[in-house]
């Protein structure tokens, strides 16, 4: 009873917030999605992720095994996905980078800060990093043809985990007046992205939703156990093992349908996707969530 009451205490925030989004955008009320995303992104993200990396406390052997388990994890995800979809006959552009990412950020970064506290968000960026460089190399490619690693490099979210890395690792810490502001910044983070998530889904025209589910329930499965060997492999701490897990385990991510739509893959598809993945998380996620805690 007291595991459950604490897997609920920890998912309700996250997709009340996610729901609030939701339901803002079919009551008709207007929200500029493109202006808030850009906003979250490159201001109040890079914020939270900078200040939470400053502030806590990581073993170098612990953040070490934790990077390389990632690594592993979404090189061991990238290989089945690739059989997966070549077995099914599925089209490579559409269907391989939205089943290899999830939404380690507007859901997952949230979902660790919760679950595990400052700990678990400052783990959860170091996976969040490796899964964007990966994306935005050769998941782009795998939908445009093109990846680009200097387009990463530039990135908000990247600068600023990069300089907390920086300054944890050197036992930097900015002036109290400044960490301050950055930290009321970074506050607007997380639930301007569940509410964000929330509005995508709800604008969302999906398609193909049988075969979206029943990819999104291989998705949900390959993901789960290859982390969870993964972090079992590099006896990862219970933190961290548990955010690895959740982390490369969260839904289709909403980007993968912009990413879709801008490069010419099919969509629609796509959108079924994350529609299909991201229901399906509402029971799996605490579930997941039961067996890691």
């Amino acid at each position: 009873m007291n595991l459950a009451l604490t897997v609920l205490e920890i998912v309700a925030p996250v997709f009340l917030l996610a729901a609030i989004g939701y339901v803002w955008v079919k009551t008709g009320f207007e929200y500029r999605l493109q202006f808030v995303t850009q906003l979250a992104m490159t201001l109040s993200m890079p914020c939270l992720i900078f200040v939470s990396l400053m502030e806590t406390e990581i073993d170098v052997g612990a953040l070490t095994a934790l990077s390389l388990a990632t690594i592993v994890a979404y090189g061991a995800v990238t290989i089945a996905i690739l059989i997966l979809v070549k077995v099914m006959r599925l089209d490579n552009r559409t269907f391989t980078s939205p089943l290899i990412f999830g939404n380690t950020g507007n859901l997952g970064l949230p979902l660790a800060f919760f679950a595990f506290g400052d700990t678990g968000l400052s783990y959860a960026i170091i996976v969040f990093a490796i899964m964007l460089i990966w994306n935005f190399t050769f998941g782009i490619w795998m939908v445009a043809g093109q990846g680009s690693l200097t387009k990463i490099l530039r990135e908000p979210l990247f600068g600023g985990a990069f300089l907390g890395l920086l300054f944890m690792w050197q036992g930097w810490q900015t002036p109290v007046f400044l960490t301050n502001t950055l930290s009321l910044v970074g506050q607007l983070g997380i639930p301007l992205m569940l509410i964000t998530l929330g509005v995508a889904v709800a604008r969302l025209q999906a398609g193909g939703m049988v075969r979206a589910v029943l990819l999104s329930a291989v998705k949900l499965i390959l993901c789960t156990a290859i982390a969870w060997g993964a972090a079992d492999y590099f006896e990862l701490g219970p933190v961290a093992f548990g955010v690895l897990v959740v982390q490369v385990a969260t839904p289709v991510a909403v980007t993968s349908y912009m990413l879709a739509e801008k490069y010419g893959a099919r969509s629609e598809d796509v959108a079924g996707l994350v529609v299909a993945s991201t229901l399906m998380s509402v029971a799996a996620l605490p579930l997941l969530l039961a067996a890691v805690l």
